[in-house]
C-alpha cells in the first residue's frame, strides 16, 4: 500500500464550462508534480478547440519550479476532451492511463468505424498502470487502484493520504457516476466503490466533477472517505448492492447523453489527440447516426 505518511499538495482547477475539475498534486515547491484530468476547450458549435484553461496547469507548475511527471487520467471521458498532449508538450511528463482502455478502445473503434490504422492496444498512451501498481511523484508514493463500473477502465489514484477517484463517485449530497455507457455496470461500480471506502476514514477524497444540486452551494472538489460512507445519498454504508442496481439503472434511463459525448471518446482514446487529418488537411470528428 501506498504511504500517506507525506501529504500531499494539491491545487484543483475548474472548467466552469465542463463542471470538471483538474489538479495538479506536488510534494513541495521545487519537487515533483503530476497533473490528473486536465481540459481542453472546445466548442462544438464551431468545431474550435483552445488551450486558455489548461493554460492555468501549465502556469501554475512554472511557477512553483515544479518538475512534471505524470499527465494522468482517470478514464476515457465522455464529458470534455483531454488536454494531455498540450500539458506533456510544454511540461514534459509521460501521459498514463489504466490498461483496461484497451476495452474501451475496441468498443468505439467499432462504433466509430476508426481508421484501420488505429490501434486498440493503448500504445496512444506513454504508459498503461495496472491495477495495484505502485510509482512515484518525486517523494510521493502513488497507488492504483481499478474502480470500473462507469466504464470498463476507470482508475482512481491514491497519492499519499489524497484520492482521485475521476467519475467512480461525486460529492456526498450528488452520489454517484452513471453506468450505462457502453460497457458500463451499476453491480461493478458498486463492488469498485467498496473499495475505496474501505479506505482509511480521513483519507482526503477528489471528485472529477461537481454538480451542485439546486444551486444550494458553490462549486466543491473535496471531501473524505468517511463522509462519504455516512452521507453519500446513492453509496451510503446502509445503501445495499441490490438497492443501488435498481436505483442507478433507473435514474440512468432517465439520463441524456453527455453534450460532448462524441467528440469527447473519440479523442480520449487517442490519449487526447486528434483522428488523422483527411486529405484536404483537415480533421474531422465523427457523428454516428442512431447508433447511441
Amino acid at each position: 500500500m501506498a504511504s500517506t505518511d507525506l501529504r500531499p499538495l494539491v491545487q484543483p482547477f475548474l472548467d466552469d464550462e465542463t463542471e470538471t475539475w483538474s489538479y495538479v498534486i506536488y510534494d513541495r515547491i521545487g519537487g515533483s508534480a503530476a497533473v490528473i484530468d486536465a481540459v481542453l476547450d472546445f466548442d462544438p458549435a464551431s468545431g474550435r478547440t483552445g488551450t486558455d484553461g489548461a493554460q492555468r496547469l501549465v502556469e501554475f507548475v512554472r511557477d512553483k519550479a515544479l518538475t512534471l511527471e505524470w499527465v494522468l487520467e482517470t478514464h476515457a471521458h465522455a464529458d470534455h476532451l483531454s488536454a494531455a498532449p498540450f500539458v506533456r508538450d510544454q511540461l514534459g511528463g509521460k501521459i498514463a492511463i489504466g490498461d483496461q482502455i484497451r476495452q474501451v478502445q475496441g468498443i468505439f473503434r467499432e462504433v466509430f468505424n476508426l481508421e484501420k490504422t488505429f490501434l486498440v492496444d493503448g500504445s496512444q498512451f506513454d504508459h498503461l498502470f495496472q491495477d495495484g501498481d505502485i510509482f512515484k511523484i518525486g517523494d510521493l508514493d502513488a497507488r492504483v487502484i481499478y474502480v470500473p463500473g462507469h466504464t470498463p477502465a476507470d482508475m482512481a489514484w491514491l497519492i499519499g493520504d489524497a484520492l482521485f477517484v475521476g467519475d467512480t463517485l461525486f460529492l456526498p449530497d450528488v452520489g454517484s457516476a452513471r453506468c450505462d455507457f457502453p460497457g458500463g455496470d451499476a453491480r461493478t461500480l458498486y463492488q469498485s466503490v467498496q473499495k475505496l471506502l474501505s479506505l482509511p476514514e480521513e483519507t482526503r477524497m477528489f471528485m472529477c466533477h461537481d454538480y451542485p444540486p439546486n444551486g444550494v452551494r458553490g462549486h466543491e472538489c473535496e471531501t473524505t472517505v468517511g463522509a462519504q460512507k455516512r452521507e453519500n445519498i446513492h453509496l451510503n454504508q446502509g445503501v445495499t448492492e441490490e438497492a443501488f442496481v435498481k436505483m442507478r439503472s433507473a435514474r440512468d434511463a432517465t439520463l441524456g447523453m453527455p453534450r460532448l459525448i462524441l467528440p469527447s471518446i473519440q479523442v480520449n482514446i487517442r490519449a487526447g489527440q486528434m483522428p488523422p487529418a483527411e486529405d484536404n488537411g483537415t480533421v474531422y470528428l465523427k457523428v454516428p447516426v442512431d447508433r447511441l
